[in-house]
């Protein structure tokens, strides 16, 4: 008997299979209980697939590998075999584009990695660099699953290999909605951004059991590797928010803000804001006295298109700012001193965040805004020890190694060193424009004159007078605002007003630049 010749309602084998298929897959997307959905909740934590929801497109998402089980033996497991193996993989759209997403699923084996487990997000990652689409991570596990031994380790390896592979080729982001310890904290430090919730989430190598045995130390979870100590202290994190749904909607709006991959632009959306509007408050917000404070933040904002951009890394060394926003509809990265913490000087910190930052700009073809206000690096016996050196060059590297368009801006001070390292036209920006308030110098004129006239001052019958006099005439000889436009060092003197509409002409015409390194196997920069 055919299937035509079968009463009508009664079933087929090909519809029995097709109905076990939809009773498996609706397994699949349940999980493995009530109970443990619930618990996750009392957690103040959401779901792998409620997280994936808020992350994607609605209606998007094609999940990849959804009946894979574990094929472990011993401890039980064999008697456990839950599909997704704790964790789901697959594709969506954000705003219409290409996503790749792997969540952990913490009600299945504590999101515990496993040799199936593994190979679920070696086979997502893969995936996502062929199609040069960005990966986002949604991490909530509790590290190798110890009942599969060395396999689980393997597992990570296979990971790291390639956030390795894929650094600079795509974007790659980790969202931590959970604990991570042990070497599962290296894949998120592999990444370009890293996301953390307060309360829920925590990274650290080792936990606080292991730092009480071994130094005697007590310290909570939180205390050792929460979203907040990441934020600012360790600077792992590049943000914290208070809630999953708020930090998942971050994810989405910095991937606005990104290309799909290292051949493409980020994306270009019509601008509201005019491109020649003047901001004359800016005259208000930065005093002419080089020696009183303001708000960079403020500045940034009357620059780029509605007041809005993304801080990165806004708690961590905050004497720099970093932050992608747009000009005219086109997205740029900022980099800028901040007056307002420490002077705005180049410290170890403040040197390794824009250099990190520089890099991704340069990687994902996003020209680059630097704005200047100066006064050096900072003194100190602790930087020297830290490192200074060694850090302040990896900013240096960063920007000469960088091709893709550079605009710099001096504010006010760009002193010695730190005035070369923050992307000087002597180290390749394409454009350097000053307001008339700049002083670029080697140093400061107090120093500079005690230095200098060390020997007149000290013969002076009255040594102070004599000191401001010199003062006063270094500054005029050799640090008023227009010593370096008459040597060539900036390519003009801008009515700050203007900067708006000159920085997008400027990013009008290198639109177009290209530019290409000597051929190497890679460089070797300052670590």
């Amino acid at each position: 008997m055919t299937v035509l010749d079968e009463a009508p309602g009664e079933p087929t084998d090909a519809r029995g299979r097709v109905a076990e298929l939809h009773e498996i897959r609706a397994q699949a997307l349940a999980g493995p209980s009530e109970k443990a959905t619930e618990a996750q909740h009392a957690k103040g934590k959401l779901t792998s697939r409620e997280r994936i929801e808020l992350l994607l497109d609605p209606g998007s998402f094609n999940e990849v590998e959804q009946l894979r089980r574990h094929r472990a033996t011993g401890f039980g497991l064999e008697a456990k075999k839950p599909y997704t193996d704790g964790v789901i993989t697959g594709w969506g759209t954000v705003e219409g584009r290409t996503v790749f997403v792997y969540a952990h699923d913490f009600r299945i084996f504590g999101g515990a990695l496993g040799e199936a487990h593994a190979t679920k997000i070696h086979k997502i990652m893969d995936m996502a660099i062929a199609a040069g689409a960005p990966l986002v991570s949604l991490n909530d596990g509790a590290g190798a699953r110890i009942q599969e031994g060395v396999s689980a380790l393997a597992g990570y390896g296979g990971i790291f290999q390639r956030n390795t592979r894929a650094s600079g080729v795509i974007p790659q982001i980790s969202v931590m909605l959970g604990p991570c310890a042990g070497g599962a904290a290296y894949s998120p430090a592999l990444t370009d951004f890293v996301f953390m919730v307060r309360e829920t989430s925590q990274m650290f190598i080792t936990g606080p059991d292991v730092v009480k045995a071994v130094t005697g130390e007590e310290i909570t979870q939180n205390g050792l590797g929460g979203a907040d100590v990441h934020a600012e202290t360790s600077g792992v994190a590049h943000f914290a928010y208070d809630d999953e749904e708020t930090c998942i909607a971050e994810v989405r709006y910095l991937l606005s803000m990104l290309p799909q991959n290292n051949r493409e632009n980020p994306p270009r959306v019509e601008a509201s804001d005019a491109a020649d509007r003047r901001s004359d408050v800016l005259l208000d917000l930065v005093p002419a006295d080089g020696n009183r404070p303001y708000d960079m933040a403020k500045v940034i904002e009357e620059i780029v298109d509605d007041g809005d951009y993304l801080e990165v890394h806004e708690r961590w060394a905050r004497n720099i700012i970093c932050a992608l926003g747009r000009l005219d509809g086109q997205v740029v990265g900022i980099v800028a001193n901040q007056p307002q913490s420490l002077a705005g000087v180049l410290d170890i910190e403040a040197s390794e965040k824009a250099a990190r930052f520089v890099q991704m700009c340069d990687a994902f073809n996003i020209p680059i805004i630097t704005l200047l206000d100066v006064p050096g690096f900072l003194p100190g016996v602790d930087q020297e020890h830290g490192g200074i050196i060694r850090h302040g060059a990896k900013l240096l590297y960063a920007y000469c190694n960088a091709t893709v368009p550079r605009i710099s801006l001096i504010l006010r001070k760009a002193y010695g060193g730190a005035y070369i390292v923050m992307d000087s036209q002597s180290i390749g920006a394409d454009l350097t424009y000053a307001w008339p308030t700049n002083e670029i110098a080697v140093m400061g004129a107090e120093g500079a004159a005690n230095v200098i006239f060390r020997r007149q001052i000290a013969e002076a019958e009255d040594p102070e007078a004599m000191r401001v006099r010199m003062v006063k005439e270094y500054k005029a000889e050799l640090m008023h605002p227009y010593y370096a436009a008459e040597r060539g060092l900036v390519d003009d003197v801008i009515d700050p007003a203007d900067t708006r509409a000159v920085l997008i002409r400027s990013l009008a015409m290198l639109h177009t630049k290209h530019a290409d390194l000597p051929s190497r196997k890679h460089g070797n920069p300052p670590q």
